[in-house]
Parts: structure tokens; C-alpha cells; sequence
């Protein structure tokens, strides 16, 4: 019998302003409204109230809210792309959410409605490209025993 479990997502909005060095000037202070997306995990039995996720992830990133994010821990050392934001964030509402019994399965961050990045907690990109490039080699060793065959 396979396992349930619940899956919930939620979104936070987080107004922050950043700016990105040129060289070794800083470029121009421009403020986004930040669309935070996530989708957690449980497999609890009993149903959570939204707002116990909800307030877990509002204080992790209470601390970033209205705030020039390049004078923020850990971005005045990285430098604060919508990137290098994502997975800290991700480790960030991970470490918070699992002390409550929850997966983070995946963050969306987005500065504008047009563009996104995305990290999965439960792959990881090396082994999703070593598992495509197995399968690969695998297809084209076998059309190419099949052709050898055929000569």
C-alpha cells in the first residue's frame, strides 16, 4: 500500500529592495514585491490548520520585510539575485517547517510576474541530469547495438 501524504502550497509576498554591484560600483537600489511560493509536505494523519505553516514561514522571513536586503544576513556578503535568494530561503523555511513535522518540497521565488526560480527539495539537479544522462546512454548504446546487429 503506498503512503499518503498531504501537500499544501502557500504564497507570501515580501516587499524588499536590492541592488546588484557592477563591477565594483553598487548599481541602482530598485524595489520588487516578491512573490514567495511554497509547497510542503506531511505525512501526519491529522489535519494542520493553515495558519501553523503560515506563521512558521511569516517569522522566517519577517526579518527581510521592507528592508534594502543587501544589508541583510546573509546577503551583505552574497550578492542578493532572486538565485542565490531562493536557496538560502529554502534552507531557511526548511530548518523552521521540519521542526513541525513538514517537507519542503519546493520554493518559488519570483521579482516580477514574468520570471521565476524554482528549487526542489526532493531532487537535486545533479541526479536528475546523471539519471537522464544514464538513460540516454542506455537508448543510444542499444540503437546502436540494434544497428551493429543489422549490418
Amino acid at each position: 500500500m503506498s503512503k499518503l501524504f498531504r501537500q499544501y502550497k502557500f504564497k507570501f509576498y515580501l516587499n524588499m529592495n536590492h541592488f546588484i554591484m557592477n563591477g565594483d560600483k553598487p548599481g541602482a537600489v530598485h524595489p520588487h514585491t516578491w512573490e514567495l511560493t511554497v509547497s510542503v509536505i506531511s505525512d501526519r494523519s491529522e489535519m494542520t490548520p493553515f495558519r501553523n505553516i503560515e506563521k512558521e514561514i511569516d517569522e522566517a522571513m519577517e526579518q527581510y520585510q521592507d528592508k534594502l536586503l543587501n544589508e541583510c544576513h546573509p546577503f551583505d556578503k552574497l550578492v542578493p539575485t532572486v538565485e542565490n535568494a531562493a536557496r538560502y530561503f529554502f534552507r531557511l523555511i526548511q530548518d523552521r517547517i521540519m521542526r513541525a513535522g513538514w517537507i519542503l518540497l519546493m520554493l518559488e521565488l519570483s521579482e516580477t510576474p514574468t520570471r521565476s526560480y524554482i528549487v526542489n527539495g526532493i531532487f537535486d539537479e545533479e541526479s536528475i541530469w546523471s539519471e537522464w544522462y544514464e538513460e540516454a546512454t542506455e537508448r543510444n548504446m542499444s540503437m546502436l547495438r540494434e544497428w551493429s546487429d543489422n549490418i
